[in-house]
């Protein structure tokens, strides 16, 4: 029997972050992969493979609305290869997640493909493709099996013309009538891949805004942009049933009148969110508590109530991003080194990647209202910046919030081109603890949309602004 010092089940971003990071550290590892390529949802059906179609379709959309007015004449009809579109997405797939296992081998990391369940606190049996099971053992676990989509209970999921995002990713032609369940950021980046593509796109919310999560303008200034390129959005609206009558797809909903209205597509994106995948981990019999939703309890330092088990990623509670389960696997492998990390859960930034993007890290304005904290705003629209003129990117604003007596920058919320990227400066700033007055002090090359950041940072300080 193989013996390590860390055995991780899971290879997405969170699970080979922490098996590299224990390697560094001098740890014998294992990592568990059930699938035949690494990297996990994030890199094989999630944030590489959509943004990759994002990419594409956003390419398209310029050629058919913008090249014109650049200058650029393209002679004959302009058309989509969905075939090739889906093609050079795999293609980026495939070239990143042969990437993990190059790290993998940097690392010497021993990697083991199979159905990682435990048997007990310390060994792990894989069951392997060909029905053979492997028993390894390990002093440290670290559970990083991350989230699959979730649906509502009587929707049936076909995989057809009901489907989740995994399926979304390799249509084999662009509907005519994609209905998107849920206004969150998944259902967002996808539905605008197949409206630019020509698909008619209509989103049904629960709640009375889109991107829930974030600060209440954003979503009111995605919405309008959406909008602006013929999204239909439907909020409030309770989902009742969704059927499938041979191409065609029903769904009912109640509108916040109480009134039944019926739609029709070819196509029914369920983008409801994610949950916690567990399933077949045999937690129990390693002793690991599960609560009633199956995620994974922790303490502070990740560990679950079994000493040598941890948790990370999209199977503990918080935020079900890619980069905090990076953030998380880091701090459990220099946890098992004996090293004192840190991670600050208020500074992990959260990004929408549709056009304008949205990016946000800190408090929002609800949540500082609620808490009771006296605080100051800054505001700046990105159609006063050059750069955005000269690249006709002018949707979009950042906003700056900062503590009225202190003027400590509490939360940074941003939507425009390329603020993706630009949410770094934010978080950044606020991991010194940086006052608006400090930012509006920093240069900022001229021209760049990150000036719009320092506008924010001036207009908090005190009306000061100066391209406005």
């Amino acid at each position: 029997m193989s013996s390590y010092d860390v055995a991780v089940i899971g290879s997405g971003p969170g699970g080979y972050v922490a098996a590299i990071r224990c390697a560094q550290l001098g740890m014998k590892t294992a990592i568990i992969e059930k699938y035949s390529t690494l990297g996990g949802t994030c890199l094989n059906v999630g944030c590489i493979p959509s943004k990759a179609l994002l990419d594409s379709s956003h390419h398209y959309e310029d050629a058919i609305k913008h090249f014109e007015e650049h200058g650029i004449d393209i002679p004959g009809e302009i058309k989509v290869n969905l075939k090739q579109m889906i093609a050079r997405k795999q293609g980026v797939v495939d070239q990143t997640t042969k990437g993990i296992q190059f790290l993998m081998d940097k690392n010497k990391i021993d990697v083991f493909e199979g159905i990682g369940s435990f048997k007990d606190a310390t060994h792990v049996n894989i069951k392997k493709n060909d029905g053979k099971t492997e028993t390894i053992e390990a002093k440290n676990i670290i559970i990083a099996t991350g989230s699959k989509p979730a649906s509502l209970p009587f929707i049936k999921i076909d995989k057809e013309r009901i489907i989740t995002s995994t399926e979304a990713l390799k249509l084999k032609e662009i509907p005519k009538h994609m209905i998107v369940i849920g206004g969150g950021v998944i259902g967002l980046e996808l539905g605008q891949v197949y409206k630019r593509l020509g698909a008619e796109v209509t989103v049904i919310e629960y709640l009375d805004r889109i991107i829930p999560g974030m600060d209440a303008s954003l979503s009111k200034e995605l919405m309008k942009s959406m909008k602006k390129g013929k999204m239909k959005f439907n909020l409030s609206h309770k989902v009742t049933s969704v059927t499938r009558k041979g191409d065609e797809v029903i769904i009912t909903a109640d509108n916040k009148k109480g009134e039944e209205v019926v739609f029709t597509a070819d196509y029914c994106l369920v983008a409801v969110g994610r949950k916690p995948y567990t399933d077949g981990l045999n937690a129990d019999a390693a002793g690991v508590k599960l609560d009633d939703r199956g995620m994974v309890e922790v303490n502070t330092h990740l560990q679950t109530n079994v000493s040598n088990i941890y948790a990370i990623g999209d199977v503990i509670k918080g935020a079900m991003l890619a980069h905090k389960a990076e953030e998380e696997g880091t701090l459990v492998a220099e946890t098992l080194a004996g090293q004192k990390p840190h991670i600050d859960y208020n500074l992990i930034p959260g990004v929408v990647y549709t056009w304008p993007e949205v990016a946000a890290v800190g408090k929002t304005e609800e949540e500082l209202k609620e808490a009771g904290v006296v605080y100051k705003v800054g505001q700046f629209p990105m159609r006063a910046l050059g750069r955005a003129r000269a690249s006709m990117d002018i949707d979009g604003f950042v906003k700056i919030l900062a503590d009225a007596d202190t003027d400590e920058v509490l939360g940074v919320h941003m939507i425009g081109a390329r603020v993706a990227d630009l949410i770094a400066e934010a978080v950044t700033a606020m991991e010194f603890r940086a006052s608006a007055e400090d930012i509006s002090r920093m240069s900022h090359a001229h021209p760049t949309y990150a000036e719009a950041v320092k506008e924010a940072a001036l207009a908090a300080t005190g009306d000061r602004a100066l391209h406005i």
